[in-house]
């Protein structure tokens, strides 16, 4: 027997010995006791769980929308068009709830056990039945998620093709489609030095070869954009690494890239997922700035825009709203990944963002950026490892959806008030004065400065106000 075969085999076993001795999750399944090889499902995937309605503040039914009203219009423009969310294949439907010192805890009704092609094909309509029932229409994937590798790239393709064409048919009558699509270039151990920054030649042709198909399938299914997330793009140690060439030849992927999307006729967006570290030491899109400033070197920077998860600003030592308004500044805010992590846990953990605080400030930046579309809101977050249920998936999207209405909601109220803007206006008053305005056209030298400086002799310095800043911030909660 060829140890991947052994290998699988194993897997579904202990999966199959697990649902067996688990107390069973909520809607139990009738699996038959062994690994099924077909994807039919008889009745519903989710039967306890009704359409996720708005029925406002007052409601205590964990299974309802109290903030999120999707056709309600805010200014000017429904409160779901401000959003776009979308929910992340990859924690909703792969996450097992394993951490590094704890195995899966999550088994859910209509899991067999298996990593099968029919295995898929069932996830994907788990998948569609999930997002009418929550009520969003995008959706965003991984293609290693969605469908299993194979021994080769053709069975990899083959795979993929065959759960792409069955989620192609689950679309026909509903507005529903992936928000984005990216392929999987960190978990296979090819990848272990990288995938487009790889030290082996036939590691970088493989990346693009998979990042072709990944881009192709996204296309077919009317996908609005494209995800970059260079999970292995960096290094653990410069002993062995040069940086340099690594930066090359990421830029040469990224132009590839460029070129096939207009080849095909792909007219969604390009985006980068900047993160400081993990699994590498060290990424190299670490930051918004980071990933800005290579776009601007290699002359990219009209062909992409940043994906931004409120987790990796965190780990890269800003806040979310800073990595927002950097992309904002520079043109290049494109989606946005609304998680957040554990101040005293210090990695990855993406949560579902329900700090009403945090998810004010990022939609003080996308109503001033205008909104995000064709971006969205993607929940890259997951159930803690103790949550269990079925019921646990809708009612962590409900919150984390509540949670950004609340923020939109705090955001209008703060800028139509006005109080915020006044006070930043006035902190930088002097800037609206002559000189400030020939500073700013770029029509003030160090001569012309120094003779004013003599003409105003020691300036006057403001208060800064934080304290109120931060008061008038807090009132809107």
């Amino acid at each position: 027997m060829k140890k991947v075969e052994f290998f699988m085999l194993l897997l579904c076993f202990i999966a199959a010995s697990s649902l067996v001795s688990a107390d069973p999750p909520t809607c139990p399944a009738d699996l038959g006791g062994k690994c099924s090889d077909s994807d039919d499902w008889q009745g519903d995937f989710f039967p306890e769980i009704p359409k996720i309605k708005y029925e406002g503040p007052s409601s205590k039914n964990p299974l309802a929308y109290r903030w999120y009203n999707a056709e309600e219009e805010i200014l000017g423009k429904k409160m779901k068009d401000w959003f776009r969310f979308s929910v992340a294949f990859w924690h909703t439907f792969r996450g097992t709830g394993g951490d590094p010192f704890g195995a899966a805890t999550k088994y859910w009704p209509w899991e067999d056990g298996t990593n099968s092609v029919s295995m898929a094909k069932r996830r994907m309509r788990a998948n569609f039945e999930f997002l009418k029932k929550l009520g969003v229409d995008w959706w965003c994937f991984h293609d290693r998620d969605i469908a299993p590798d194979g021994t080769t790239l053709e069975e990899s393709n083959k795979n993929l093709d065959e759960v792409i064409e069955l989620a192609k048919e689950l679309q026909k009558g509903s507005k529903i489609k992936p928000l984005w699509g990216t392929a999987q270039l960190f978990l296979h151990p090819r990848y272990m030095h990288g995938g487009a920054t790889s030290s082996e030649v036939g590691v970088y042709a493989y990346a693009a070869a998979q990042v072709k198909k990944a881009m192709e399938v996204t296309h077919y299914l009317g996908g609005e954009n494209y995800v970059f997330w260079g999970g292995r793009e960096g290094y653990q140690t410069l002993l062995n690494t040069d940086m340099g060439r690594g930066l090359d030849h990421l830029a040469r992927f990224f132009e590839a890239a460029v070129a096939y999307k207009k080849k095909i006729g792909f007219k969604g967006t390009l985006l980068i997922e900047p993160k400081p570290q993990e699994p590498t030491k060290h990424q190299y899109d670490w930051d918004a700035a980071t990933a800005a400033n290579f776009l601007r070197k290699y002359g990219l920077i009209d062909e992409f825009k940043l994906n931004i998860e409120c987790n990796h600003a965190t780990l890269s030592g800003h806040t979310c709203h800073h990595e927002l308004e950097t992309a904002r500044i520079n043109g290049l805010l494109g989606n946005i990944d609304a998680n957040t992590g554990d101040a005293q846990t210090g990695w990855d953990t993406d949560q579902f963002l329900t700090d009403v605080g945090e998810a004010t400030m990022v939609m003080m930046s996308v109503i001033k950026n205008g909104g995000i579309a064709p971006g969205g809101f993607n929940f890259d977050a997951k159930l803690r490892r103790e949550s269990t249920d079925v019921e646990d998936l809708f009612i962590a999207h409900i919150s984390g959806m509540d949670t950004m209405a609340r923020g939109l909601r705090n955001a209008v109220k703060i800028l139509e008030e006005g109080s915020l803007s006044e006070l930043v206006r006035k902190r930088y008053a002097t800037w609206d004065s002559e000189l400030g305005k020939q500073i700013e056209e770029g029509k003030a030298d160090f001569e012309y400065l120094e003779k004013k400086a003599k003409e105003f002799g020691e300036p006057k310095v403001s208060s800064a106000k934080q304290e109120l800043a931060e008061m008038i911030f807090q009132s809107a909660m």
